[in-house]
């Protein structure tokens, strides 16, 4: 398998910034949350427990309103549990930080500034490196992604794959131990994904990030994820696990894959069902 390595000719500080940092361990614990509607309290999440290995790859699939994106705002920081922890390596998580970075259905990309300036943007916060440094390690990252050709288009100019290639880019760029994904692949059509499919898995292979990836798609967990947890609505829930024991890279159509797919698709439906006719 090809892999993508740091440039050769760099200094210290590039080098240091362009190093597999040590993936980090996620723990979940008791974690309730609800939020006021217009229908009353809705009980987003209920009394969750997980827990996330080191560099594991874990795909959260289920309904909309399960609470699946409402748990990585949590890991993000972007919320807080209204009881219970979230935990990284043993660290109860406060608030937004660089260890983590966060990728969306729609790109956020910057429309004034061009590829290699979106990414190296990413990079303002890093006391360490100088704006010709942002740029090595930017252009590392935009190679990774297989965007070297496209450094100074302009955000307009691309596709909606390439634009979310840009934001994989950036996403990666401060060299996160937590990579954390809420359906970014849901807008593009068919053919787009199957290419990010074989990209982001030799990306995880390449860089060895913790991943939590957040689904509607059976098919598209399967194929990325180590581990698939499944969500049940009305309050949210952790269900089920799957381990996921296929070789890399994966074919979203392979019929391995789709077996573990009826599998869980089986089990999703079952618990719909149960959870409407309560």
């Amino acid at each position: 398998m090809k892999t993508t390595a740091p440039p050769a000719k760099t200094n210290n500080s590039v080098n240091e910034e362009l190093q597999q940092l040590p993936a980090a361990k996620l723990s979940i614990e008791h974690v309730s949350k609800s939020f006021t509607s217009s229908q009353g309290i809705v009980r987003a999440l209920d009394n969750v427990s997980l827990t996330i290995k080191e560099g594991e790859f874990v795909c959260f699939v289920g309904p909309s309103g399960c609470g699946k994106s409402t748990l990585l705002n949590i890991i993000a920081g972007l919320e807080k549990p209204d009881s219970g922890e979230a935990l990284i390596d043993g660290q109860p998580i406060e608030g937004p930080g660089r260890d983590r970075m966060m990728m969306f259905q729609e790109h956020a990309l910057f429309p004034w500034l061009d590829v290699i300036g979106n990414v190296m943007f990413a990079l303002k916060l890093k006391p360490n490196l100088n704006n010709k440094e942002r740029l090595e390690v930017a252009k590392y990252y935009l190679s990774l992604v297989k965007l070297d050709h496209f450094l100074h288009a302009n955000i307009h100019e691309l596709s909606g794959g390439m634009k979310q290639r840009v934001a994989l880019a950036r996403a990666l760029a401060p060299n996160p131990r937590i990579l954390l994904m809420d359906e970014p692949f849901a807008a593009l059509d068919a053919m787009t994904r199957e290419r990010l499919y074989g990209d982001i898995q030799t990306i995880w292979q390449t860089r060895r990030k913790t991943i939590v990836f957040v689904t509607h798609n059976v098919r598209e967990s399967v194929c990325l994820g180590n581990r698939v947890v499944l969500f049940s609505p009305h309050p949210g829930r952790i269900r089920e696990e799957f381990l996921i024991d296929l070789l890399r890279p994966r074919d979203i159509n392979s019929v391995e894959l789709a077996d573990y797919s009826v599998r869980i698709t089986s089990s999703l439906k079952g618990y719909q069902n149960a959870s409407e006719s309560d």
